[in-house]
């Protein structure tokens, strides 16, 4: 069969960090292997329940089998409003500074598809979520490369931008509760970041998935909180952590009216919108107290401490992550690359973690390691790290 030429774009696309890792562990499970994984942030904890009874009852609503109105119910749009002002004290339209999304991953894929040209510059954080570069690379735009240092707290050094880059620069990434390494963000952060992007006319598009996953009494904020942010940010936010309804696929990016109006006009030319019964579905979600977000937090958290105190008898170098899914473990000197760390670990103890090189040249030397396993195979992977730290 002759062989078809594929686009440049798609010959540069590297494999996806997690569809690997998933072909990993289904090798490992179809040669014997009891595999556990603690390599990707997808929730274990099931979805509340009269979350999922809303569900139900709104797909027995004929006007639900149709079509949906892909730039999200109104009410929908109003819920995301209630909730941003329920929950950060911001103010947003949901007719001009709201659009759902099928998922936040899908927004943060084609908001540079809004904004990059042939030569544009992104900046991106290293390390850091992939679908960052990625976006870009399909809009035709390159890649500028943030260090996220732990000696800086994992925040990027905006002074440091060389001119060059700044005056090409057409969006700034950031992410806080910031995943892979859990860092945090706090106001006098992002008012530097917002001064920095309106002196240099750059969209920030801020990341705020794990907004809702926070240990300690910690609440972590929105840029939007920042007096003057909607001028030059915008930000995404999830169900997907905060309800544990990854398998849904609801999102919303919200701020600048411009720029949500540009998404909103390339989704609706790519995508039908979120199904409308998932829709009331969020709506119901957003809506309702916070009882289930504290009670699947304070799971999380003892999963947190647990693994901490085994990760330090181990060597590991990590900080108790205020926020977000995952503890990020600078690996002991004179260990091998965090691959080939990684590699030994799932051949020796059926255990997975992801290396830190896979978010970047700055991971290097770092695992993330997600709290998203049911306690007793968590507890079984912590047993299994001490085992293969003995073999060493």
């Amino acid at each position: 069969m002759k062989e078809i030429e594929l686009a440049d774009r798609v010959k540069q696309l590297p494999p996806y960090l997690f569809a690997r890792i998933s072909e990993l562990i289904t090798e490992k499970r179809n040669a014997g292997v009891d595999v556990i994984s603690l390599g990707i942030g997808d929730p274990d904890l099931p979805t509340p329940s009269h979350v999922l009874d809303s569900l139900a009852v709104a797909a027995q609503n004929n006007e639900n089998h149709r079509y949906p109105e892909s730039d999200g119910l109104p009410a929908l749009r109003e819920a995301i409003a209630r909730w941003y002002s329920s929950r950060h004290g911001v103010t947003l339209d949901p007719d001009s500074e709201i659009v759902p999304l099928i998922g936040s991953k899908e927004g943060i894929a084609h908001l540079p598809l809004c904004l990059i040209n042939a030569g544009d510059v992104s900046l991106v954080t290293d390390p850091g979520y992939p679908v960052y570069e990625i976006g870009t690379m399909f809009a035709g735009g390159r890649n500028v490369r943030l260090p996220l240092l732990e000696a800086n707290d994992y925040l990027p050094d905006l002074s440091a931008i060389d001119p060059s880059d700044a005056a090409r620069a057409k969006i700034l990434w950031l992410n806080y509760p910031n995943n892979p390494t859990g860092a945090i963000a706090d106001l006098a952060f992002f008012e530097k970041a917002i001064d920095w992007a309106s002196a240099n006319d750059v969209l920030i598009a801020h990341d705020l998935a794990y907004a809702d996953v926070a240990f300690d009494g910690y609440k972590p904020p929105s840029i939007l909180e920042v007096s003057g942010a909607k001028d030059v940010a915008i930000e995404f936010n999830s169900l997907s952590k905060t309800f544990n309804m990854t398998g849904w696929r609801v999102a919303m990016a919200v701020g600048n009216a411009q720029v949500i109006d540009a998404l909103t006009r390339v989704k609706t030319n790519i995508d039908s919108g979120i199904p409308q019964a998932i829709q009331e579905m969020a709506i119901t979600a957003l809506d309702d107290p916070r009882d289930s977000i504290e009670s699947h937090n304070q799971i999380y958290e003892k999963r947190r401490d647990r693994a901490l105190s085994v990760l330090r008898e181990l060597g590991l170098t990590v900080s108790d992550p205020k926020a977000s899914l995952y503890i990020w473990a600078r690996l002991p000197q004179g260990v091998e690359s965090s691959a080939d760390y990684a590699a030994k670990l799932i051949d020796s103890v059926g255990v997975v973690v992801t290396p830190g090189a896979s978010y970047g040249e700055n991971g290097e030397g770092y695992i993330r390691i997600s709290l998203t396993t049911p306690d007793d195979r968590l507890d079984e992977a912590l047993v299994r790290l001490q085992e293969f730290d003995s073999k060493r």
